[in-house]
């Protein structure tokens, strides 16, 4: 489900960044959950590794029905992947703004993220990122 196939043979050392991850999620979805929570997991790898991982991570939503509550500090990121995004601030923290996100899928790297749509949530969502660091309420 995770494409390791070609290396289920390999120790954990001989794994790339990106296969590491893709054995943390395959562990996870073994046990069915309806809920993943996943804290910042793309945060460490290449650019083209983590696009990778986000397109089989909708993939396996799709296939699954798992929702994922997913953290992360790039906002295209969350914006590509998410549904809703809830953006928090200040400290502690606390919930600033939660915006839907009504993006069309499935999702593309190159269409998605150039259509109008997704370009006025990433603007969005930088704006209430900016707020929030500030304290206000308001996006």
């Amino acid at each position: 489900m995770v494409g390791l196939q070609r290396s289920a043979g390999d120790y954990p050392w001989q794994l790339s960044g990106g296969m590491q991850q893709r054995v943390q999620i395959a562990r996870a979805l073994a046990l069915e959950p309806d809920v993943l929570m996943m804290d910042e997991p793309f945060g460490a790898l290449d650019a083209m590794t983590k696009a990778a991982l986000q397109d089989e991570l909708l993939g396996l939503h799709a296939r699954t029905g798992t929702s994922f509550v997913f953290i992360t500090h790039d906002i295209e990121e969350a914006v590509y992947l998410g549904d809703r995004v809830v953006v928090l601030g200040g400290s502690p923290g606390r919930v600033h703004e939660t915006v839907s996100i009504d993006l069309p899928r499935p999702r593309d790297q190159i269409a998605t993220r150039q259509s109008p749509e997704f370009l006025r949530h990433r603007s969005h969502l930088y704006a209430a990122v900016h707020n929030s660091a500030r304290g206000d309420a308001r996006a």
